[in-house]
């Protein structure tokens, strides 16, 4: 559907991320969040008397969620957050640690005014959708109250690559989570490769790297670090589990790892298998476990043995007692090269039965 959409705005010659907008004052209440968004939370916004009743002690938190049915979900509403997924999972864990970031945003809210405000666009019911800022939209309705309204920027419809816009409007924000961010730029480029697709089938060249840097309002270098970052799902997973390593160190350390694979195993080009590989080591690295080396089983050169009588007397007697000049008893099992020097000798000898 949206490859159409693009196909139909490239036949016509229309710009993209040209789309207008204003600043006006919206209600809590017609605000929905983006569920495909990685700041989302599958959340439930609560009545400021509810809300109210609660913090008074007059509502029990059991009441509460099954007044709004909010098991598996986050309840929000004015001076409270409670996180009703089901506890120590990855997913509540992750709840956890934004609804902390939200208490101490919205506790800043109350006091100062916020200098990014929310984007929002337009639905067809005549409510709104956050573009951007889950997090602070969460953070007004703490400290304001469901009920409130705030001042947002609107755009005057859905942007066409919404994905894209979401990353422009949070690209430069320094206090978003590392995990979002990655999120973020994976949706973008998915939607350029939908645009590049697009543009293929009107006549038109793919775009370049220039222009999808332009496209997406970073610099080449951030160009070049989030590609690397997003070269294997398991750092966006790590991220996403609170890994606190800095982009930089991150993209050194894939680098690394890469780059000690070539080394090892020379080939122009890396297959699935190859990449898995590199991905279960960075994440070992990530984890802070060494691999440990296998152990290798030592292996003996011997002579073939030329004959089926040979074959039988190895397989039917005791070759130990054969009167070689071996001492078996004697012999160092663990010296490889006393071992194959024993085996050869035996198979010679078997090799000259008649």
């Amino acid at each position: 559907m949206l490859e159409q959409m693009l196909l139909n705005n490239l036949n016509n010659k229309e710009q993209f991320n040209d789309e207008s907008f204003e600043y006006k004052s919206v209600f809590f209440s017609s605000v929905v969040p983006d569920p495909t968004n990685g700041r989302f939370l599958p959340s439930i916004f609560v009545d400021d008397e509810h809300a109210r009743l609660f913090v008074a002690r007059k509502l029990s938190k059991a009441q509460l969620i099954k007044l709004y049915h909010g098991e598996e979900h986050v309840l929000i509403g004015k001076s409270i957050i409670i996180n009703c997924l089901t506890r120590d999972t990855d997913d509540w864990k992750r709840a956890a640690h934004t609804i902390e970031s939200i208490i101490e945003l919205g506790a800043n809210i109350s006091v100062s005014e916020m200098i990014q405000v929310p984007t929002l666009f337009p639905l067809h019911d005549g409510t709104y959708q956050i573009l951007t800022g889950h997090r602070r939209f969460f953070a007004l309705i703490y400290a304001k109250g469901y009920g409130a309204a705030a001042q947002f920027k609107v755009y005057d419809s859905k942007p066409l690559l919404i994905k894209v816009k979401q990353f422009q409007e949070n690209a430069s924000r320094e206090d978003l989570p590392k995990y979002g961010k990655l999120q973020a730029f994976v949706n973008a480029s998915t939607e350029i490769e939908q645009l590049n697709k697009a543009r293929m089938l009107s006549g038109m060249s793919r775009l370049t790297v220039r222009e999808i840097v332009s496209t997406l309002s970073i610099s080449m270098g951030a160009y070049d670090n989030y590609n690397v970052l997003v070269r294997y799902p398991i750092v966006i997973k790590a991220y996403e589990n609170g890994c606190s390593y800095s982009f930089i160190k991150m993209k050194k350390l894939i680098l690394s790892v890469e780059a000690d694979y070539k080394q090892k195993h020379p080939k122009p080009h890396l297959n699935v298998q190859d990449k898995k590989e590199i991905s279960e080591q960075i994440e070992q690295q990530i984890l802070g476990i060494k691999k440990q080396p296998q152990k290798t089983v030592p292996s003996f050169s011997i002579q073939s043995l030329n004959s089926a009588n040979a074959l039988k007397v190895l397989l039917t007697q005791d070759v130990t007692k054969l009167d070689i000049q071996i001492e078996w008893n004697e012999l160092d099992w663990n010296d490889k090269k006393m071992v194959t020097g024993a085996l050869n000798k035996l198979v010679e000898h078997l090799n000259q039965l008649q």
